[in-house]
């Protein structure tokens, strides 16, 4: 039997970035009490005034059809928030809401992109986006991203790699898995490039409300300078702790929503109104939540470090936002997946391994801040006994 060209393209860029994960679990199941640092997972169960909302808009009968843009109280939220971040008006028909990131990421690309496009974006990057550069038929061209410049996307990189077939910049601020925030420079010089070579700007902006130790954020959308050529996804997955719920957007100019609104409804034709509504009113209110989750999770960073750094020649890098810290290990291994499984197999430490997040990061390791404090401090003390063996 025949199949589509691009179950190949995709082969090997799902499930199989998380073998580390499914092994934990499995050996979790077998009965190994396993600390479990994969998953960005938030720390701390959706809100109970959420799934409340989300309840009460059921009960009154919001369960049928929607439509491809989004529920109006939702996207008139959605508008409020930009505008008041972004300090100019950022009009309802600038936005198209979908179930999560992952699937606005998917819809901006795919009608964006041409068979033989290029897409270029950081490496490491997040592990799904390759499958969603190459879903779309286009070809992902990554750019190393280096620990002495903070991770962060250099302008004069992004312009060598740039050729006739280039069609996006790919951006993702703060970065996963590094933790980096771009500047309000960097995005001007990027901006620059994009501008120059006519390239669409996509920038995955999920953790811009989780940044550590109150440093600030700035979105690609900022400069109105770009705005003709700049989209923008988010959800309320990582910063209201709402991760199954499947609720996000993406935000560009009202002609590329005109233009992708038939894609969107060719994909699902509207999300669930009933979470709609709770995403609204997710959104409409103070980040209080997220700021006290990645006030958590910078503390537990810098558990990491103090642990581990230093300890058999490994290397912490603090993050700046979001969820995970990196750990160099490229002093005692250069394959960071046979680090990583037998690491679980040895003292049952469940980390993702740099290489699931493309090449520049092979020789580190990723760990989530989700776990406890004291969690945190004891899968510390087991890598530290595990690289300390391993190193002699």
């Amino acid at each position: 039997m025949k199949y589509a060209a691009v179950t190949a393209q995709l082969a090997g860029l799902g499930s199989d970035k998380w073998v580390l994960h499914d092994a934990a679990k499995k050996r979790a199941a077998a009965g190994h009490r396993i600390l479990n640092l994969t998953i960005g997972e938030p720390d701390v169960p959706t809100p109970v005034e959420l799934i409340d909302a989300a309840c009460a808009a059921m009960q009154a009968g919001r369960t049928g059809y929607s439509n491809g843009r989004g529920e109006p109280a939702l996207l008139r939220a959605l508008s409020a928030r930009y505008t008041h971040r972004l300090d100019r008006p950022i009009g309802i028909d600038r936005f198209l809401c979908l179930p999560g990131t992952q699937t606005s990421l998917y819809l901006v690309l795919r009608a964006l992109c041409d068979p033989g496009c290029e897409v270029v974006l950081g490496d490491p990057m997040y592990a799904t986006y390759e499958g969603l550069i190459r879903a779309s038929g286009a070809r992902p061209v990554p750019v190393p991203l280096r620990p002495e410049t903070g991770f962060r996307l250099r302008a004069q990189d992004v312009e060598a790699a740039i050729t006739p077939a280039t069609r996006v910049l790919f951006l993702n601020t703060p970065h996963n898995p590094t933790g980096a925030i771009l500047r309000p420079e960097d995005l001007r010089a990027l901006g620059d490039v994009a501008r120059k070579h006519d390239l669409w700007i996509l920038s995955d902006e999920v953790y811009g409300d989780l940044t550590h130790d109150n440093r600030p954020f700035t979105s690609a959308l900022a400069d109105p300078a770009f705005e003709d050529r700049t989209i923008v996804t988010a959800s309320i997955s990582k910063s209201h702790a709402a991760p199954g719920f499947r609720s996000g957007w993406a935000v560009g100019p009202a002609a590329f929503c005109a233009r992708a609104l038939p894609l969107s409804e060719t994909m699902l034709f509207g999300s669930q109104p009933f979470i709609a509504d709770m995403t609204a009113q997710a959104i409409s209110a103070p980040p209080d939540l997220a700021r006290a989750m990645a006030a958590r999770m910078a503390n537990r960073a810098r558990i990491i470090r103090d642990a581990l750094d230093g300890v058999a020649g490994m290397h912490v890098s603090l993050p700046e936002a979001g969820m995970f810290a990196l750990i160099d290990i490229r002093a005692i291994s250069g394959d960071s997946v046979a680090f990583a499984l037998k690491l679980l197999e040895t003292v049952n430490v469940a980390v993702m391994p740099g290489a699931s997040f493309g090449a520049a990061l092979e020789g580190w390791l990723r760990v989530a801040l989700n776990a406890s404090d004291e969690e945190t401090a004891d899968a510390c003390a087991r890598i530290r006994s595990f690289a300390e063996g391993h190193a002699t």
